[in-house]
């Protein structure tokens, strides 16, 4: 018992270690972290993914135990590794819901509403048509799989032990949420100002015929020129898409410690 006692802790920490890192990974990874996915198919993943990668993973420190203080921190390492470079990927579709949010608001299209799977909280439609819209480009550009062999290359970058995320790559998630802003009011403002002109006309006519019903008026002429606006601003979206998803994965290189291009 002596003998196998060890062999067995060995064995245990390689596979509970990856695991933590790999579960925390698609707990916060936005095609995977909705209520959508069942939490049995999100175990499962993790486990498969977990034993399909254990023999190119780097060997773990001789000295270090699993039962330990330093095996606690290292298992709590592990998580929020994981959980920050998917919780990265969540600004792709977070900045598509700013987007859809603000040209719903400018365009009277905010009053129809549905709960969003990922937050569970109430998002306009618009928001969630770019969030569909967002998913399936992803998916069908095999996004997820190069953002899993960047989360199975932050093995080799950052080994499995009790050293914590630097605090240039926490800096690093932080000022993200920036970019997010500016690249959701670069994708509305197309919106914004067409709206301004549509209402600065209303108020024109307002001023020159008093007698005109503007509230009715102008509540559907508004939305008829959002669903217009909405329609030509779908022509940038692929430029927005993919220059968000470069910076998404640039910075995502930079909490790893390494340097690595754009998708595309």
């Amino acid at each position: 018992m002596d003998f196998q006692e060890p062999i067995l802790f060995e064995g245990l920490a390689s596979i509970m270690w990856p695991l933590c890192r790999i579960s925390g990974f698609l707990m916060a990874f936005f095609a995977f972290a909705g209520s959508a996915v069942p939490m049995t198919v999100r175990a499962l993943l993790c486990l498969a993914i977990t034993i399909c990668v254990l023999p190119s993973i780097p060997a773990l420190p001789q000295d270090l135990e699993l039962f330990s203080g330093n095996g606690i921190i290292t298992t709590i390492n592990q998580l929020l590794i994981g959980t920050a470079l998917g919780y990265l990927t969540t600004y792709i579709v977070q900045t598509f819901v700013l987007a859809g949010q603000a040209v719903a608001m400018q365009t009277g299209l905010g009053f129809a509403s549905l709960v969003d799977p990922v937050s569970g909280t109430n998002a306009p439609v618009v928001g969630q048509f770019f969030t569909v819209l967002c998913t399936l480009v992803f998916f069908a550009l095999d996004g997820h799989l190069v953002f899993i062999r960047l989360m199975l290359m932050s093995f080799t970058t950052l080994p499995i032990g009790p050293q914590f995320i630097t605090t240039q790559g926490l800096t690093e998630i932080i000022y993200f949420g920036a970019t997010m802003f500016q690249t959701a009011l670069a994708m509305a403002m197309s919106a914004i100002c067409t709206m301004l002109v549509v209402n600065f006309t209303f108020g024109v006519m307002t001023r020159a015929a008093p007698q005109l019903n503007v509230f009715s008026l102008g509540f559907a002429v508004s939305m008829i020129v959002g669903l217009f606006v909405l329609w030509y601003s779908l022509n940038a979206f692929m430029g927005n898409f993919t220059s968000l998803v470069n910076e998404v994965m640039s910075s995502t290189c930079s909490l790893m410690g390494t340097q690595c291009e754009g998708i595309f």
